[in-house]
């Protein structure tokens, strides 16, 4: 059986593939990406699939939770999306995992300033690492990234976990966890996508996780 969360995944990844198709490239990528419209609004939503990265993450026992508006999707949010964002524990021993799940879907790697940094271990031990694959690109965040008073090593382990077809196993965020990112990150778009999944109608669209404040 296949949990509802990727259905709606899939279903708003084909949406969003679809409305890009005729669209003509602007050559912004996720990081360009306006703080009303999103990222649904650059090259990111061309083509977009974060599937095969998820899988390729399965596959190599990384334990990447999905963040930002992946996640919300995945807990009933309408509004599409053209980038991944992950966030992992960031302890060394773990990114050598990590980099041969993103090599193995031919991912470039960028810094926070977007300068092109070699895909290995070494590399996803920064803060936050840029990415670009063919089906996904976005950002690969750990702890250690400034979250204001969010304690954010806590929302890894309250993590909710959705199972798909094969095995597959895709970690995501806890609704109430996402809702305080998206408050604290604060820009229209993350203000508003908390206020929809922090509504009456979100908790009609499925069951609420517990989870304890930070």
């Amino acid at each position: 059986m296949i949990d509802e969360p990727l259905e709606r995944l899939r279903a708003a990844a084909r949406r969003t593939r679809e409305l890009a198709l005729n669209r003509a490239g602007t050559g912004l990528g996720h990081q360009d990406a306006d703080d009303d419209v999103g990222t649904i609004g650059t090259d990111g939503a061309l083509g977009f699939d974060p599937f095969p990265l998820l899988e390729a993450l399965h596959r190599n026992g990384v334990r990447a939770v999905v963040i930002g508006q992946v996640a919300g999707i995945m807990h009933g949010s309408t509004e599409l999306t053209g980038d991944l964002d992950l966030l992992w524990d960031g302890v060394p021993a773990h990114a050598p995992a990590l980099a041969a799940a993103f090599t193995s879907v031919d991912a470039r790697l960028f810094d926070e300033e977007g300068n092109p940094v070699a895909t290995h271990a070494d590399s996803f031990l920064r803060p936050k690492v840029e990415f670009t694959s063919p089906g996904a690109a976005g950002d690969c965040c750990t702890p250690a990234l400034p979250w204001g008073d969010l304690r954010v090593r806590e929302c890894l382990d309250r993590a909710i976990t959705a199972a798909g077809p094969g095995g597959l196993e895709v970690h995501y965020v806890s609704r109430d966890d996402l809702i305080r990112m998206r408050r604290a990150i604060g820009r229209p778009k993350d203000l508003r996508r908390a206020d929809e999944l922090d509504s009456p109608a979100s908790d009609r669209r499925g069951p609420r996780p517990a989870s304890h404040a930070p």
